[in-house]
């Protein structure tokens, strides 16, 4: 027995052994492709080369938190691709006054994920693309087929040209959003409400199946307004009316291969191979195989970057994701103890002069968003802060930005959402089912308030109420003060109000329509410091540790994604990734209506 047990543990010990340290090894052999790339030579511009952009990539506002995400990523059979906002504007920009590069190929189909690759960063690509082509040279965008993202990003460029098979497929904008009210009935999970702002329908998720009236009315205007600009922007660049394009795109038989060429949604047709002889000849190249040309990413590490010397320093904060209480768990969520004690630093380090916040967030936590706004307030009495709003800055996100010296957004920016909500889950009837059932002793009648075992009585859902009118007023009261506009205009607008960017504009929720660069030109005018300074952005990057585990965890969502079954698991794991974002300590929160995602 003796030698058996002896046996038993040395099996095992080996076993350990085996496992941690091909574990080990593993590590060090990622940690080793992660690092392929940062030591290799930089890359050579070839004159008369050609700048390829591959859009096969999700264009984000934050840096890659792990600078070798993407090799790791791929090392897993995902692609892992992705692009930061102001490293294509700062490389298209460079590339439109480098005469080493000739034209600029755009192509593949965007892969949008999260918060990334919305219509406004793809506005400001758009106006990067203009300007490139402003500067006299060619931008050619080719591709198998265009959705309205791929489409409305394309139609910039000078020459378009479509797979003879493709097609252009831009119906339109749609927001579909998941009702779990019938689920959470069936199993047993109840849901009360209390809210401030006829508009404020986040919660409809949870207690109805289908749109209220009034968040229909407002979804359906935002869509509008956010459609409007998208096709004028499109048909300008095709020169076709918008009415006309209206039409074409709502007639199948003219978005296909060479009648697309015919009714001006494209200008020619061509396979890969060709629009390739086409490229050979106009940069005079030798190489039988290829064009001359340099990819965006090898382009970006042969030039160097502006805003990347001089001793004063602008620092760009991204709070992109939903805002949480206490740290935050994970890339996409902003958490208000971690944004606050970067932004304390940031007011106490003599060095940054002025902040940007670039904010791309419906919302969140009412609790954390405070923590947030009080550190910029702060801030702001030392320092110039100015907000530059993303694709979404709504709610909790128009919290943070309402105090700030200057509001910059995009037309296709989806903001406001001035409301307040409160949200109990119970579990009474679901742990009835399982036989579970529950007891309680307390010192006073509200000292069980926060029980999920029970639904709430009358006067603890009044009293939630109170705190969440007290919100809503003091949201007001922090709009009122920020945008100094008076009270009747913000009551009036508020209600829980989505509005787009024409609309924030006209309303006076913002000051001025335009991209993060902007904002950075701003900041740096207010502080006096023209072009001699560097940009140092928050969040940083991540330790390999932390990059790795993240990395397991999530590498397998990405393998079937493009499949049926792939999105539909992707979007119910999202449902319910959602509900670990609850945890604001009073159960009130500062939300974009629904799960408002444009389709």
């Amino acid at each position: 027995m003796k030698s058996f047990f002896a046996s038993f543990l040395g099996a095992l010990v080996a076993l350990v052994v085996f496992v941690f340290g091909g574990m080990f090894l593993m590590f060090v052999g990622l940690a080793m492709i992660a690092a392929m790339g940062e030591t290799q030579p930089k890359a050579l511009v070839e004159n008369g080369s050609f700048l390829v952009l591959e859009l096969n990539t999700n264009i984000a506002d934050a840096p890659s938190p792990f600078e070798g995400g993407g090799k790791l990523a791929r090392f897993f059979g995902a692609d892992g691709k992705r692009l930061q906002l102001r490293q294509v504007l700062d490389g298209l920009a460079e590339a439109a006054k480098d005469k080493r590069i000739k034209g600029l190929l755009l192509t593949g189909s965007l892969q949008p994920q999260d918060y990334g690759s919305g219509y406004a960063a793809l506005h400001e690509v758009r106006q990067a693309v203009q300007r490139f082509r402003d500067s006299g040279k060619p931008v050619i965008a080719y591709a198998e087929n265009m959705d309205t993202r791929d489409y409305y990003l394309m139609s910039a460029a000078s020459e378009l040209v479509l797979h003879p098979f493709g097609m252009v497929w831009m119906p339109g904008l749609a927001s579909e959003p998941v009702f779990l009210a019938g689920a959470l009935e069936k199993i047993g999970v109840g849901v009360q409400v209390t809210r401030s702002g006829k508009y404020k329908s986040y919660a409809e998720t949870y207690v109805r199946r289908d749109f209220s009236p009034e968040s229909r009315l407002a979804t359906q205007k935002l869509l509008d307004d956010v459609w409007t600009e998208i096709r004028r922007q499109a048909a300008e660049s095709r020169k076709i009316a918008p009415e006309k394009l209206q039409a074409l795109l709502e007639e199948p038989q003219a978005q296909f291969g060479a009648v697309a060429v015919k009714s001006g949604l494209v200008d020619r047709i061509g396979y890969w191979d060709e629009l390739l002889a086409d490229l050979k000849k106009r940069t005079n190249s030798t190489d039988e195989t290829t064009f001359k040309q340099i990819g965006f990413r090898a382009y970006l590490a042969a030039v160097t970057q502006p805003h990347l010397t001089g001793d004063k320093k602008i620092a760009v904060v991204y709070a992109e994701g939903v805002i949480v209480d206490g740290e935050g768990s994970e890339e996409g969520q902003v958490g208000g103890d971690r944004y606050a004690l970067e932004l304390r630093r940031l007011r106490q380090d003599d060095e940054v002069k002025a902040v940007v916040l670039r904010v791309n967030s419906p919302g969140g936590s009412a609790n954390a968003s405070e923590v947030i706004q009080r550190e910029l307030r702060l801030l702001q009495e030392e320092k110039p802060v100015v907000v530059s709003m993303g694709t979404v800055a709504a709610s909790g996100g128009y919290w943070i930005s309402a105090y700030a010296d200057r509001i910059y957004a995009q037309p296709t920016t989806i903001t406001g959402s001035i409301g307040v909500i409160g949200m109990l889950f119970n579990v009474q009837e679901l742990a009835h089912k399982l036989g579970v059932t529950f007891d309680v002793v307390k010192t006073g009648k509200f000292a069980d308030t926060e029980t999920m075992s029970r639904p709430k009585n009358e006067e603890e859902m009044n009293s939630i109420q109170s705190v969440v009118n007290w919100l809503y007023d003091s949201f007001i009261d922090r709009v009122v003060e920020g945008r100094k506009l008076p009270r009747a205009v913000v009551e009036e607008l508020a209600q829980g109000r989505v509005w787009s960017g024409i609309d924030a504009k006209r309303l006076g929720l913002i000051d001025e329509f335009g991209g993060l660069q902007e904002a950075i030109d701003f900041a740096a005018g207010k502080a006096k410091l023209g072009t001699g300074y560097r940009l140092q952005e928050f969040p940083g990057k991540r330790d390999m540790a932390e990059a790795l585990r993240e990395l397991f965890e999530e590498s397998g969502d990405y393998l079937s994604r493009d499949s049926v079954s792939g999105r539909i698991a992707k979007r119910m794991k999202t449902e319910v990734r959602t509900l670990d974002q609850y945890n604001d300590p009073r159960h009130v929160y500062l939300r974009l209506p629904v799960d408002l995602q444009i389709q």
